[in-house]
Order: C-alpha cells, then sequence, then structure tokens
C-alpha cells in the first residue's frame, strides 16, 4: 500500500460526507491507496454513513475504507495514532475532514516532493478558501522568535509569487499533511498531550525537524479548506482556552529550536479575520 488517508471525524456529518465523497471521486492516484476514518464518538449518524455509503463508494472506485470507532471524544492526537498504528501504507495523509481536492493529481504530487527530497519527511499543500477567488488560507506555518504562528500568505491571492516556490517550511498543519509512516511511528505519532486539539501537528514537525528531517510547502498542490469546521462549536471545548494552554505547552518545549530560526516577523503573526462561507451555501468547487 502507497498511501494510508486518516480522516477523523466527529459529528458534523454534512462536512464528512463532502469531504469523503470528492477525495474518492476527484482524486487521481497512481498507486494503492486506503483511506482509515476515525470516528470519535459521533451521534449524528455519522456512524451509519460510513458504514453504508462512504464503504459503498470506496469499493466502487477499488478504493478500502477501514473505520476505527471510539465511544466518545478521545482527542486528535489519540484518535490518529490509532489510525498510525492500524495503516498499511508507507505514506500517511492527515487530512481534517473540512478538506477537499482543488488539484486532483494532488497524492501523486506530495509524494514526489519527498521523492525529490531524500531528508524531506513531510509535505504539505496551498491551501485555499472554498470561494472565489480562491485566496490562500495557509501556505505553509512560521514560528516567530517568540513562538506565535504565522499562516504564511493568509488572505493573499493564490497566485501570489511569495507563495508559489516550494521550499522547507517550518511547519505544517494536518489539515492535509503528508508523512513517511516509519518515521511518524519512529517519532512516537502525535503527542497526546496535546489532546483534544491544537499544536499537535506543529509539534510533529519540530519533532522530525530536530532529527534532521525537514517538512516541505508544495504550492503546486492547491487544497480546498473550509476553515475551523471540524472543531469548531465542540461541545466542551472552548477552542480559545485549548489553543492558548496547548500553544504555552508548544512554547515552553521548542523555545531553543524557534528563537535560533529566521522566522516571520511578531507582526506576521497577527490573526487575519476572513470570514467565513457557511458550508451549505458553497456549491461544486472548480478542479485543476
Amino acid at each position: 500500500m502507497r498511501f494510508s488517508i486518516v480522516t477523523l471525524c466527529y459529528n458534523k456529518l454534512a462536512c464528512t460526507r463532502r469531504c469523503l465523497t470528492s477525495i474518492l471521486n476527484h482524486s487521481r492516484v497512481d498507486a494503492p491507496w486506503e483511506i482509515i476514518a476515525v470516528d470519535n464518538g459521533s451521534t449524528d449518524g455519522t456512524r451509519a454513513w460510513l458504514a453504508g455509503e462512504a464503504m459503498t463508494l470506496g469499493a466502487a472506485r477499488g478504493v478500502p475504507i477501514r473505520v476505527l470507532e471510539f465511544a466518545r471524544n478521545s482527542g486528535c492526537s489519540t484518535a490518529r495514532n490509532a489510525a498510525i498504528a492500524a495503516a498499511t501504507g508507507e505514506l500517511l495523509v492527515f487530512l481534517d475532514n473540512d478538506v477537499a481536492p482543488r488539484t486532483q493529481s494532488w497524492l501523486p504530487r506530495l509524494a514526489a516532493e519527498l521523492d525529490a527530497h531524500p531528508r524531506a519527511a513531510l509535505a504539505g499543500p496551498k491551501l485555499v478558501y472554498p470561494q472565489p477567488p480562491f485566496d490562500i488560507q495557509c501556505a505553509g506555518v512560521g514560528i516567530s522568535h517568540l513562538g506565535h504562528v504565522c499562516f504564511r500568505g493568509r488572505g493573499e491571492h493564490r497566485d501570489d509569487p511569495r507563495y508559489n516556490e516550494p521550499q522547507a517550511a517550518q511547519c505544517l498543519i494536518s489539515a492535509c499533511m503528508l508523512a513517511r509512516a516509519d518515521l511518524v511511528r519512529a517519532s512516537g505519532g502525535f503527542d497526546e498531550v496535546f489532546n483534544p486539539v491544537q499544536f499537535e501537528d506543529f509539534d510533529l514537525c519540530y519533532r522530525l525537524r530536530q532529527q534532521g528531517w525537514e517538512a516541505r510547502y508544495v504550492p503546486a498542490v492547491e487544497m480546498y479548506h473550509f476553515e475551523s469546521v471540524t472543531t469548531q462549536g465542540t461541545p466542551g471545548m472552548i477552542n480559545a482556552a485549548v489553543v492558548v494552554r496547548n500553544g504555552l505547552t508548544f512554547q515552553r518545549r521548542w523555545q531553543p529550536m524557534f528563537a535560533a530560526e529566521a522566522g516571520p516577523e511578531e507582526t506576521e503573526c497577527r490573526w487575519r479575520k476572513i470570514p467565513a462561507t457557511p458550508l451549505e451555501e458553497i456549491g461544486p468547487l472548480p478542479l485543476i
């Protein structure tokens, strides 16, 4: 098996349906691949859809789908680690259920970046908003000297030349991130101290980079990202508080590294608010 796509589901059935249907219908893949869907205690019909319609669609496309079930929301790191243990692919693809392909050959193109750079452990696409003019949501991630996060290119035109060159990145976000499975397993997967969510992906990037591996940003691959749909409104979770807590954990752990890096200026890390379009108002999206 070449690719194992890992997708987490916690309610948000409409979002999960759109994601997996788009992935199965619009991905051009040149090697065997599988999907591992981890259900984190959904109560909105997600489990029945995964066991029924998703399985049927996967079978029609020749793509095996496996579903792992947790009785309750176990947290992002715990759920992904279960999928990592079950995956058979040499390359793992972490894909949030609020992502859909714009570039149909996204999987082989991300893999080609690793093939072209033997010290690369991770590769991530240009994430764009799912409404015209499809501006950039994230073109790789920068970390300032003080440990603040910059989503590079956020809100800029997707053809902005500043974000159109493949390059090494300080971090990638796991909304869509391809990784060498053996290296992820050897590093221990995602640290569960970052449950329920936030900064677990940056921590993995820094652990692998500390070992001499690279994270690569690949602008030739574009993926739609329905920003924050996955975590928005999750019962029992105050997202802002989780961001602060896990951000401090990340900063304490990796300060010696990011303080010595040529990261973005603090002014570049100010969060740019972009109005979100409701999922139900977004129609068919163009493919390239």
